[in-house]
């Protein structure tokens, strides 16, 4: 989907090389950020909302999770609550992911740095996981407790950034960075890798 999108942007801006092509890449992870999320959003509610009810028997399941967000909260206020902040945080990990693994890249192979193969892609992934992390734990934070929060508790996502930073400080935005950043490391890791491989295969037929 990105580089579907980045190289369609490519092709109606004439854009070839430096700034222009960081603003078509920025463009492009922030436009397939944003349409994943507007149709991720209900599952991700419901995900959220089973992990913190947890064994308490609030849920008989993920149907009847579904069901009931949408019965006692509504279609906008229950299934698409917090749907702000996700598409921001998919935004910045998509552009941390997408984008930075890119440049990454392009810099280390321009800089003969390394070659275009498996340890310029491995490399690249970790700067890619490690940005996109630093980038998103802030945003991952107030989403979770937005969606997790009794109606009523903050009037709006802006409330509950404010709320969080006076009670907990700023570290409060970066609770759970390593195992956030080991998890972002490791699936990028595996994505690109994976993807550089197949990318690969495909190109000799």
């Amino acid at each position: 989907g990105y580089e579907t999108v980045r190289e369609l942007y490519q092709d109606l801006s004439g854009a070839k090389t430096g700034f222009q092509m960081l603003g078509i890449r920025i463009a492009a992870g922030i436009t397939t950020g944003t349409l994943a999320i507007l149709c991720a959003q209900p599952t991700d509610v419901v995900k959220v909302r089973m992990q913190a009810a947890g064994q308490n028997g609030q849920y008989k399941g993920v149907v009847d999770a579904y069901t009931s967000i949408a019965r006692q909260e509504g279609f906008r206020s229950g299934l698409y609550r917090g749907t702000g902040p996700n598409i921001a945080r998919n935004c910045i990990i998509n552009v941390g992911e997408t984008v930075v693994y890119d440049i990454a890249k392009d810099t280390f192979i321009s800089s003969n740095l390394l070659t275009d193969g498996i340890h310029c892609h491995l490399s690249s992934a970790v700067v890619a996981g490690i940005t996109a992390t630093l980038l998103a734990s802030p945003v991952d934070v107030v989403k979770t407790r937005y969606m997790n929060a009794p109606r009523g508790k903050y009037s709006g996502v802006l409330q509950c950034v404010v709320s969080t930073a006076r009670k907990e400080g700023f570290m409060a935005f970066y609770k759970g960075f390593n195992a956030s950043c080991m998890r972002l490391v490791s699936w990028n890791i595996v994505l690109w890798l994976s993807w550089e491989q197949i990318k690969l295969q495909i190109n000799k037929f």
